[in-house]
């Protein structure tokens, strides 16, 4: 496959959508499915591009999430996931401005982690996550009161996410969690086991469950979801006490989209193609594939692949486009898991324009769009951050 051929994605009536404007009722409630992306910007907006990141010189720091489109991408100083993003921006101090191309949780945690004198810009704040947002502070406080009531809380530890707000960071450093990335779930995990008899894992329902199932030896009756929009999470104060893990009833609105039939098909479709994806996706996926990881290990896993191997990756298409591309030339085949056209509606936010935009106002001294995370908030998750990075 030459990197002038578009991957094997064929949008259907369905799914080629307006941006954000209808869900697919095959998908996991809440899986929304955008459609192609817009044209490419004016090339005007290139050279304004680079003419203003050139005058700001090393005060701006530009990171770019893997998500993120390629004109986006083409301006970012580093790429990367969230977290790695987050301690780039950490390590260079001198950079006065730090202008996150990802979403907002993102921008957050580069707050958090970074000086006092530096100041992090989102090109748009309408670039939210769905999955952040299914868990609100007052949700998880709630959900809290009802682990008291069935007098589980004081054995339960919370592990969230990366891809989670501030506040419920904060959460979870107060009540004596950490953080945990897709990559190190599993050693978030097995050191909350050894600070109590259970986790409550937010947001991410197949994170969790994956990860404590396929990696940790538990089973699925392990298992309990936490619904917040039911009376007492949907559970009884007995299903509480005999759960191990207690998952928070969130997911990615991109991973959740695929299906054990989009594995089914690409099998039958590409004769020994290999099922690559990443641990947010459902269990049944995560089951029937063949390698699970998260972004970098995926990358990696392809960068390491033989000539001429075929896979199907599971995860968002811009970086499976990206990717299918940077490997054309070793003959390695890489195809999007499912047919069915897919972005992260809010990761595509952030595009060209909006970052022009952001740069020039930088240049011209008016800081726009800046991510502050208040000193309360920001000491409790720096709390839940530091236990994560002290992990063996």
């Amino acid at each position: 496959m030459s990197a002038a051929q578009p991957l094997d994605v064929q949008p259907t009536p369905l799914a080629l959508l307006l941006l954000g404007r209808e869900a697919d009722p095959k998908s996991e409630r809440g899986v929304e499915c955008p459609g192609d992306l817009p044209a490419p910007s004016d090339p005007d907006l290139v050279a304004r591009a680079r003419a203003a990141k050139e005058k700001l010189g090393d005060r701006v720091f530009v990171l770019g999430h893997h998500y993120q489109r390629d004109e986006v991408i083409e301006f970012a100083d580093v790429t990367g996931d969230s977290f790695k993003l987050a301690r780039d921006a950490a390590a260079r101090p001198e950079a006065e401005y730090i202008v996150f191309c990802g979403v907002h949780f993102m921008a957050e945690s580069a707050d958090i982690l970074t000086s006092d004198a530096q100041q992090v810009v989102l090109p748009d704040l309408a670039a939210g996550c769905s999955m952040a947002d299914m868990a609100s502070a007052e949700q998880v406080a709630e959900c809290w009161d009802v682990l008291t009531e069935a007098g589980v809380a004081e054995a339960t530890v919370p592990v969230s996410y990366m891809n989670s707000s501030a506040d419920i960071k904060a959460f979870t450093g107060r009540h004596g969690g950490t953080i945990c990335t897709s990559s190190n779930a599993k050693r978030a995990l097995e050191w909350a086991f050894g600070q109590g008899e259970k986790v409550l894992f937010l947001p991410d329902q197949h994170l969790g469950r994956n990860t404590a199932v396929r990696d940790m030896g538990m089973t699925l009756d392990d298992c309990v979801v936490y619904n917040p929009h039911k009376p007492n999470g949907g559970l009884t104060p007995q299903q509480l006490r005999d759960a191990k893990m207690i998952l928070w009833r969130g997911h990615c609105s991109v991973h959740g989209r695929f299906s054990l039939d989009s594995v089914r098909e690409v099998r039958e479709r590409i004769p020994g193609v290999n099922v690559l994806v990443h641990p947010e996706c459902k269990h049944e996926v995560v089951a029937a594939a063949d390698q699970v990881g998260s972004t970098e290990y995926i990358i990696k896993a392809l960068q390491a692949a033989p000539r001429g191997s075929k896979w199907a990756v599971g995860t968002e298409l811009n970086l499976v486009r990206r990717l299918a591309n940077r490997f054309a030339a070793e003959d390695k085949e890489i195809v999007f898991l499912d047919r069915t056209v897919c972005f992260c509606s809010t990761m595509n936010r952030i595009d060209l324009p909006h970052l022009v935009w952001a740069l020039e106002s930088l240049a011209d001294g008016n800081v726009v769009n800046r991510i502050q995370v208040d000193a309360e908030t920001e000491k409790y998750a720096k709390l839940a951050l530091e236990r994560m990075l002290a992990l063996p």
